[in-house]
């Protein structure tokens, strides 16, 4: 059998199981050369034809008859083949397509739904806008105590997860300190919003502790030495005036202030609460930031619930304020406070996971809109125009700070 270096391709074929290629010789070689003798009367271009067999395997036909040496030739050529342990090929590479073996991996996964992330950000936000409805509902609980069994459950479900993953429960050495410091403010944080939504108005307290984003920026500037722009600054001054627009001080609103829950005293300690809650979370965020990847996230979540739990079992204590609720309804109740928080977080993380973190802050500004509908369905207070001053301000400078590392990290991309 003849070599097919020497053959030029006619067209080009797609090459299937058990398919027959046809090639032509081409006879512009030296009159002296052993591939060119033909006999009188042929044809001056004798047609070879390939064929692709399945498993990887070809072969190459001629139509007219070889000449001993040409057969002598492909047969030392074959010899040598078997020899050296390779597969007989009488094609060149270029000319001979293998049937590929189908991928172990199977077939490819389909992309991802668009939106999915933002999807369970918005779950996770419904879940904890409904955490803080039931904790307003509640009646003859301290916030602490609703805290602690809130630490408590979310302590239930944390330990299986990391013993799942074998991260272990005190996380790296040289971490632990910084993580107790995270679970003491993030619960902390946890504790004064719960308060604050039990002495003033709903929206209000939901609308103050929303403003956590601006003040992450401005602590992560002073610690992290992250970079603070212009911007940051115009954010910090809208969130300040919300602020004030809700709290209604009477050194400037005088001391006729309508629209507040209770009385005024209440709603300052509540003002003053929901303001420390916020600053509580962004000294969290900015702790996660400066641990990055080096902890596991559940390890984290484990140190805020015991430590939580152990500050609010003391706490309680000292106030002596443990009450057993009054009926089956209110334990009911805060039993679903807890499991929404463990699915709140849990989708927090699932939506990072998928999505860039601006589109998930974004979403949470729906948190602000949902508080002021419960505020006027459940409770029958309708929102005075200084409350919606103070919630554009918060959500205008909040979604800013989102939009605007959205937008840096699509460059840097």
């Amino acid at each position: 059998m003849a070599d097919c270096n020497h053959c030029t391709h006619e067209r080009a074929l797609s090459v299937e199981d058990d398919v027959t290629v046809a090639f032509y010789k081409d006879d512009s070689h030296d009159k002296n050369s052993a591939y060119d003798r033909q006999e009188p009367g042929t044809n001056d271009r004798a047609p070879e034809r390939i064929h692709l067999r399945s498993k990887g395997r070809a072969s190459c036909e001629y139509d007219e008859e070889e000449d001993d040496d040409d057969e002598q030739l492909e047969s030392a050529r074959g010899n040598s083949l078997e020899s050296s342990g390779e597969e007989k090929t009488s094609c060149p590479p270029a000319f001979c397509v293998r049937n590929k073996s189908p991928s172990p991996e199977g077939p490819e996964k389909p992309n991802r739904c668009p939106g999915l992330g933002l999807f369970y950000a918005f779950l996770s936000t419904v879940f904890f806008s409904i955490i803080t409805l039931l904790v307003k509902t509640i009646e003859g609980i301290h916030a602490i105590e609703i805290s602690a069994i809130r630490c408590f459950f979310q302590m239930l479900f944390v330990a299986p997860v990391i013993i799942y993953h074998k991260t272990g429960f005190l996380g790296p050495r040289d971490k632990r300190l910084v993580l107790m410091l995270r679970g003491f403010l993030g619960s902390n944080a946890m504790i004064l919003l719960f308060y604050a939504v039990q002495l003033m108005p709903l929206a209000d307290a939901t609308v103050i502790t929303f403003s956590n984003p601006v003040f992450t920026s401005l602590l992560a500037w002073i610690f992290l030495k992250e970079k603070c722009t212009i911007w940051d600054c115009v954010f910090t001054v809208f969130t300040l005036t919300g602020v004030i627009l809700i709290a209604r001080p009477p050194f400037l609103f005088g001391e006729n202030v309508h629209g507040i829950e209770g009385d005024y005293t209440n709603h300052i300690k509540g003002t003053f609460a929901a303001f420390g809650g916020a600053i509580g979370a962004a000294c969290t965020f900015v702790i996660l930031r400066k641990l990055g990847k080096s902890v596991h996230y559940y390890v984290s979540v484990w140190y805020y619930a015991v430590i939580g739990l152990i500050e609010c079992i003391i706490t309680v204590s000292v106030l002596g304020e443990w009450k057993i609720p009054f009926c089956g309804r209110d334990r009911w109740l805060l039993m679903l406070i807890a499991i929404l928080g463990i699915a709140g977080q849990t989708f927090l993380i699932k939506a990072l996971q998928v999505e860039k973190a601006g589109p998930v802050a974004l979403m949470k500004t729906v948190d602000v809109v949902l508080a002021f509908i419960y505020q006027f369905i459940f409770f029958s207070r309708a929102p005075t125009w200084w409350s919606l001053g103070g919630a554009l301000c918060i959500v205008v400078s909040t979604s800013g700070v989102a939009i605007r590392k959205w937008y840096n990290s699509s460059r840097r991309n």
